[in-house]
């Protein structure tokens, strides 16, 4: 199985369990810039109803195994549940839960449902600005080339710099945000 296959199964088992979501990480930042490769597919889900999550991990029980052991993200401490696919190859499905966090509360607000090509279907996604401040909040240099890659493909002049400024000042990720923003090749 390929994981854009999984990631149409996985969201349409959160479609069927009446779950908000969206996909973030690799998917959303390739939805908007570079696609990559990646081994993963992550939702930010909602805990607005409860049980919803448990509801979805056991609609997913059948082709995906998650460790029942609740992690946490390293950076912001938001409850995260890790399960690997019982596919051929195996790929890791991430299931991160909205929480109070401002940025967090502000993104999944405004979220949409965008097509994206390699998934050749609609789902819901963060908005492009969203994907380039969660990405420098992240840090990673994987996440610092997603964050430069959406700012190039998108093109700063379409996007809300303001907002994404605003949230990168709370972060502390303005000099990556610079960064990202110089290292934008020229086009000829």
């Amino acid at each position: 199985m390929k994981l854009e296959d999984l990631a149409v199964r996985v969201f349409e088992a959160a479609e069927a369990e009446n779950v908000e979501f969206m996909a973030v990480g690799a998917i959303a930042a390739g939805a908007y810039g570079v696609p990559r490769s990646t081994r993963d597919v992550d939702l930010l889900v909602s805990v607005k109803i409860p049980g919803n999550v448990a509801a979805l991990m056991r609609h997913l029980s059948s082709f995906v195994d998650f460790d029942p052991q609740v992690t946490f993200d390293t950076l912001t401490w938001g409850r995260r549940h890790v399960g690997t696919s019982t596919t051929s190859p195996p790929f890791k499905v991430e299931l991160f839960e909205t929480f109070d966090d401002p940025f967090v509360i502000s993104e999944f607000d405004r979220r949409r449902k965008v097509f994206v090509p390699i998934l050749q279907r609609e789902t819901w996604l963060p908005a492009p600005e969203d994907v380039v401040v969660q990405k420098l909040r992240w840090g990673r240099s994987k996440d610092l080339d997603d964050a430069r890659d959406v700012l190039a493909v998108q093109g700063p002049e379409t996007l809300d710099m303001a907002y994404i400024e605003h949230w990168c000042a709370i972060h502390g990720t303005l000099a990556r945000l610079e960064d990202a923003l110089a290292g934008i090749p020229p086009l000829d």
